[in-house]
């Protein structure tokens, strides 16, 4: 199932690119940043009360704070950097370079997390490295 998520996320986060191009045209990227965060806090929080979830917050630990705290801070460098990106270059070329965080995101987990690092992680990490470059590199 999380291969059904994972492809729809793909979908949406190709959308995002499309969208957020047309959308901070001629506008301060910042300010492109801060409209889409309050959509997407209405969003979540407007699911989170109609499934009635809030009672989950107890549960949450020192640990599960400090972690979500710093994925929410990285999160939004990576928002307004992007944005950033996306007014300034060709949506193709900034989606490709973004998409870089699944080589850093491998190399990072084992490092930090202990997973494995086989040959199959490396090559395909190496591929998405080699064709990052090829497609941002300026024709």
């Amino acid at each position: 199932m999380w291969v059904f998520y994972a492809l729809l996320s793909a979908l949406f986060a190709a959308l995002t690119a499309l969208f957020a191009k047309v959308g901070v045209a001629n506008i301060n990227t910042n300010l492109a940043t801060g409209i889409r965060t309050i959509i997407i806090l209405l969003m979540i929080w407007c699911i989170i009360l109609a499934k009635g979830e809030t009672k989950d917050i107890s549960a949450l630990s020192k640990q599960n704070i400090i972690f979500l705290v710093l994925s929410g801070i990285a999160t939004g460098l990576s928002w307004l950097f992007y944005f950033k990106a996306l007014q300034l270059g060709k949506v193709s070329q900034v989606a490709a370079a973004d998409k870089l965080s699944l080589a850093i995101v491998i190399i990072l987990s084992a490092i930090f997390l202990g997973e494995t690092l086989t040959w199959k992680t490396v090559i395909g990490s190496g591929l998405i490295i080699l064709g990052t470059l090829v497609l941002v590199r300026q024709a």
